[in-house]
């Protein structure tokens, strides 16, 4: 009986060791993947010589140089205004924005919402386009880039919310403010996701430039194409990680369900040959909105570059869409 007893023992110890390796793996997993993707402060490496992201021979050079040599100009002409609100959950971090005010009696707004790493600051080409159309400009920097504090990347999830306290000091500076919210790839994420809130009357219609379906499927496909590796177990541990670091779960951060909620019509833009956030998922958010809606496919566009492969068919489309909500 006790030589029982003792294989029972041993045999109890291994499993609780085996159990203890087994948590720390599944750990240690989500947190590689977690630091990877969601760490505002890491480097994010994957994103340099990244196939998905070289530069486009469809785009023509000669007008994008045309066009960068107006946003600079622009830049230099026009002064942002800086803006900074707490955001209202328990991090009370301290957000940012740049403000470019458009004449004393205008009540066009424009909320324009840059991507994946990058910043406010990046967005003078949809800023200056704006200003153009007679719009003032907001631009936020997102939880954990540019000037806005914040230890991790929201994908779109919190950042929905926080653009819900952007609209609102639009409309405490203008109440009869008619706003147009933009964004483009995590930015085009953002407003998807927000529009799923309640948003005042005060925004008319919204703007999505080759935005995400859900983090999830984004994450599964980018997970599968840098690394090879199926999405179980480790979006499970990496979700776990996200979501005891962050806050959120990646799987719940879906602008398909938001979408489907929103009774805010909307423009839907994304470039056939875009490869990093797969074209495919066009359809995917776009089918399950209820709301007025048109989409645009501008042809042979990767990510993010469907204003630079084809700007005429780009604003054109934009300023048809907005007009019919915002004179």
């Amino acid at each position: 009986m006790q030589g029982v007893s003792e294989l029972k023992r041993k045999h109890f110890i291994t499993l609780l060791i085996s159990l203890l390796i087994i948590t720390l793996a599944y750990f240690a997993v989500g947190n590689y993947f977690y630091n990877f993707a969601l760490n505002a402060k890491g480097d994010k490496d994957f994103l340099v010589d990244n196939p998905h992201l070289a530069v486009n021979p469809a785009v023509d050079v000669v007008r994008e140089a045309e066009e960068r040599s107006k946003d600079i100009v622009f830049i230099e002409q026009h002064t942002a205004a800086g803006l900074d609100i707490v955001s209202k959950d328990k991090l009370k971090l301290k957000l940012n924005a740049n403000l470019f005010e458009n004449g004393d009696t205008n009540e066009k707004w424009a909320i324009v919402v840059h991507g994946y790493t990058s910043k406010a600051n990046d967005m003078t080409r949809w800023v200056r386009n704006f200003y153009e159309q007679g719009y003032h400009v907001l631009a936020p920097d997102l939880r954990g880039h540019g000037a806005s504090e914040g230890e991790y990347i929201g994908m779109g999830w919190h950042d929905r919310l926080d653009l819900l306290q952007w609209i609102d000091v639009v409309t405490a500076m203008n109440p009869d403010a008619e706003i147009v919210l933009f964004g483009v790839s995590m930015g085009a994420a953002t407003v998807m996701m927000a529009s799923g809130e309640e948003l005042p009357s005060n925004v008319k219609v919204i703007v999505e430039d080759c935005g995400y379906s859900t983090v999830g499927d984004v994450f599964v496909y980018q997970l599968d194409d840098l690394f090879g590796l199926p999405s179980f177990p480790v979006m499970n541990a990496a979700n776990t990680v996200t979501k005891l670091r962050a806050g959120y779960d990646l799987f719940e951060a879906s602008a398909v369900a938001q979408v489907a909620k929103s009774i805010t019509p909307t423009l839907f833009i994304h470039g056939d040959s875009d490869t990093f956030v797969p074209y495919e998922m066009l359809d995917l958010v776009y089918d399950v909105a209820t709301v007025e809606k048109d989409k645009v496919v501008i042809e042979q566009a990767s990510h993010g570059d469907a204003v630079k492969v084809d700007p005429d068919l780009y604003w054109a489309t934009i300023w048809r869409f907005v007009g019919q909500y915002i004179e």
